[in-house]
């Protein structure tokens, strides 16, 4: 049964009905079977269904995507109802607060000159509204540790950097990226000769290659860490670069196994070396 198309008012208030038949006593059984902790992952995927569909500028796809977020947050609100909570009219009047009180230079007579000023202004009247809610004790405390590690830190470099706990310019970072990469080729070196003595002493502890790969695992950490402060200064969200990245990388690797399957044969047989030539090839090429 095909749906009418409605306008967005309208139409949203019939995906709340549609969800809440859903959940009725003689609605879906696997609907009904739902609750927060089995449908959140959900969501987590729907999101990343919408980056996927930006980064191939599917708007068709990010149309139908963008539905099943939508569909997310109904489910979520509809659940609430059900237990007295809230429902999604608070979600929505919630939202539409929000914005009005955060952009005081656009509902008010607030003033903000660039993006810049508008995140710092941001801030300061979400401050002002936490004012007397018990609040987590430090400033990285809001940042959710349920999120991928790559965001996280973005996010915790920003929270510290606006509370002014960071470096003057990017070539102090640049630096700072020099050092933990030679203390990262130490790690290496210390984990590769405790490896040789233990080969050579059989009676070198678990407790001491676990320790040796900590330290390495310690210091890639930091690495990274810094390779996110970078993007920071470039204004540049590593998470995106790091998505459009993978993709250019499927791309090419695509490239190399059609490649390799036109001679024939499989990738180990082609070796390493026809193998950066067909990538090579893919580079030229702009793949």
């Amino acid at each position: 049964m095909s749906e009418a198309k409605l306008p967005a008012g309208p139409g949203f208030e019939r995906l709340v009905e549609i969800m809440a038949r859903l959940r009725a006593p003689d609605g879906c059984p696997w609907d009904r079977e739902q609750n927060f902790d089995t449908i959140k992952r959900y969501l987590l995927e729907e999101t990343y269904e919408v980056m996927d569909s930006v980064d191939a500028r599917d708007w068709e796809g990010l149309a139908d995507e963008l539905g099943d977020v939508l569909l997310q947050a109904v489910f979520f609100a509809q659940m609430a109802k059900e237990e007295g909570r809230f429902d999604i009219s608070d979600s929505v009047h919630a939202i539409c607060s929000k914005l009005v009180r955060r952009h005081p230079h656009i509902f008010a007579d607030g003033e903000a000159r660039t993006a810049d000023d508008v995140s710092r202004r941001w801030d300061e009247i979400k401050a002002e509204e936490n004012k007397g809610k018990s609040q987590p004790k430090g400033l990285l405390e809001g940042v959710p540790r349920s999120l991928p590690a790559l965001v996280e830190a973005s996010q915790i470099a920003s929270r510290a950097a606006r509370a002014g706990f960071d470096w003057e310019n990017i070539e102090q970072v640049f630096d700072k990226l020099r050092e933990e990469l030679g203390e990262l080729h130490e790690a290496r070196a210390y984990s590769a000769h405790e490896s040789g003595a233990r080969e050579s002493e059989a009676r070198k502890s678990a407790a001491q290659e676990n320790g040796a790969l900590e330290r390495v695992e310690d210091e890639l950490g930091d690495l990274l860490f810094v390779v996110v402060n970078i993007a920071r200064f470039l204004k540049v969200d590593p998470e995106q670069a790091l998505r459009r990245t993978n993709a250019k990388f499927r791309r090419r690797f695509a490239h190399v196994e059609a490649g390799v399957e036109a001679q024939g044969k499989t990738l180990p047989e082609a070796g390493i070396a026809a193998m950066e030539a067909l990538w090579q090839a893919a580079k030229q090429k702009g793949v």
